[in-house]
């Protein structure tokens, strides 16, 4: 029996995005307490995301390159996270004395995201999406952490989390989304 790899293509990238999920979701939290979202997002919807990044171009130019980024992938991840769950430690770094101050502010919308948002659980955040793009580049993903992706995935109401990225996901002779054009 002869497989050619691009038959499977598609099919290995969806298995090697759930595995990319279970790594976010088992990545290390502050006091073990997960406030993170995992999606996976694609055909309509990953494209969606896609139109909605090259209306935000007239934000910066880099939202219509990193649209054509998502066109290229297969499938786009979104991991965010919930910030107004507090660890309690009352350790200043989201610029309030005490959690409870943190926690009694209402949630603002910016640009983008919404906050105030505890520290802490923006670092869970960031070892998530580290977890998961490590995995996809040991496992031979094209993979990178855009911002972009998530600003439009809020934009658009696709994640419910206060900060969100998405992580495009081929397989590539070159990742698409490194040495890209400015």
């Amino acid at each position: 029996m002869i497989v050619d790899e691009t038959n499977l293509r598609e099919e290995i990238i969806r298995q090697a995005a759930y595995q990319l999920m279970i790594t976010a979701r088992t990545a290390p939290k502050a006091k073990g307490e997960d406030s993170l979202e995992i999606l996976l997002v694609d055909g309509e919807d990953k494209e969606k995301i896609a139109d909605e990044m090259a209306k935000m171009q007239e934000r910066h130019k880099d939202f219509l390159r990193d649209a054509e980024g998502v066109r290229k992938s297969q499938v786009v991840l979104l991991i965010g996270v919930t910030g107004d769950k507090t660890i309690g430690l009352n350790c200043g770094a989201c610029g309030f004395e005490t959690c409870s101050e943190l926690q009694k502010v209402r949630k603002k919308s910016g640009l983008d995201f919404s906050g105030p948002n505890c520290a802490y659980k923006l670092i869970d955040l960031g070892i998530a999406l580290g977890s998961a793009a490590k995995l996809a580049s040991v496992i031979g993903i094209d993979n990178r952490i855009m911002y972009r992706i998530g600003a439009a995935a809020k934009r658009l109401g696709l994640s419910k989390a206060d900060v969100v990225m998405g992580i495009p996901l081929t397989a590539a002779g070159k990742n698409p989304f490194f040495d890209r054009k400015s």
